[in-house]
């Protein structure tokens, strides 16, 4: 089954696909007690935390989206009293009910509105979601793109092979905008700037850093802002578009150039 063409038109022309990119607030903060001194991590989580699953709990490990006193960890380590943690689940994920926000939906294509926390692939992901929803379809919807599991935005599913394939084909060629919309901290001077630079990822280090000048291993990257709106508060709203689509390209590249998004935790 081909897709209509009006449909392609749209998608071609009138599809401007915008992402707001902020941080979340489901962070749990537990102090451990006397009763967990010298106990596992895993037991006083799932203790603590109500419908805290052990597939969830570990998956969160993997992802180091927990800190004790500070620092990140990724092992069921013991817990002493007093130990300070921080658990960053989305309460959609414990709840196991994730409240699908539907923008944009017909017999080709499913728009939803992801919410913060939770990734568009994977096991309790946004997809997973999408299919139990349309369990009893004959294609299951595909994501065609993804967006990082700490942005909020439209991911545009397809919900038939064919539509796949067209969608797939028109983001390789760039014929879809995405935008993405950032509150940062501080004002550039010129308020339209296409950026580029290079990016290197460590993974042994879960970090991106950034270079003017090309290095061994480092990536070229193209970031494009437009200042939207000015505060008194020496922030402003930017547009953001991008020509590259490396691992927290958006977010390094702008605190590179001093102009780091409110909110992101991370010390580029």
């Amino acid at each position: 089954m081909s897709v209509p063409t009006a449909f392609t038109k749209n998608i071609i022309y009138q599809l401007y696909i915008y992402y707001s990119i902020m941080y979340n607030n489901s962070m749990k903060k537990l102090i451990v007690n006397e009763k967990y001194d010298g106990k596992k991590l895993n037991k006083f989580l799932q203790d603590s935390i109500p419908n805290l699953t052990t597939n969830l709990l570990y998956k969160t490990l993997r992802k180091k989206d927990i800190k004790i006193n500070g620092k990140r960890v990724n092992d069921n380590v013991l817990v002493h009293l007093n130990d300070e943690i921080l658990v960053y689940i989305a309460d959609d994920l414990l709840e196991n009910n994730l409240n699908m926000d539907i923008f944009f939906e017909d017999e080709n294509i499913l728009i939803i509105n992801k919410p913060v926390n939770i990734e568009v692939t994977g096991d309790n992901s946004l997809t997973s979601a999408v299919h139990v929803k349309y369990s009893d379809s004959s294609f299951k919807p595909m994501p065609c793109h993804r967006l990082d599991r700490n942005t909020t935005g439209l991911v545009l599913f397809a919900k038939t092979e064919s539509a796949l394939n067209i969608l797939l084909n028109k983001f390789k060629n760039h014929e879809i905008e995405k935008h993405y919309l950032a509150l940062v901290y501080g004002i550039p001077k010129e308020n339209k700037k296409r950026l580029e630079a290079y990016l290197f990822k460590d993974n042994k280090k879960s970090m991106v850093y950034i270079s003017d000048d090309f290095k061994k291993g480092y990536q070229k990257i193209i970031t494009t802002y437009s200042v939207l709106e000015k505060r008194k508060n020496n922030t402003c709203l930017l547009d953001i578009e991008i020509e590259t689509g490396k691992t927290h390209q958006i977010r390094a590249h702008l605190a590179h150039i001093g102009l780091p998004i409110i909110g992101d935790r991370k010390i580029w």
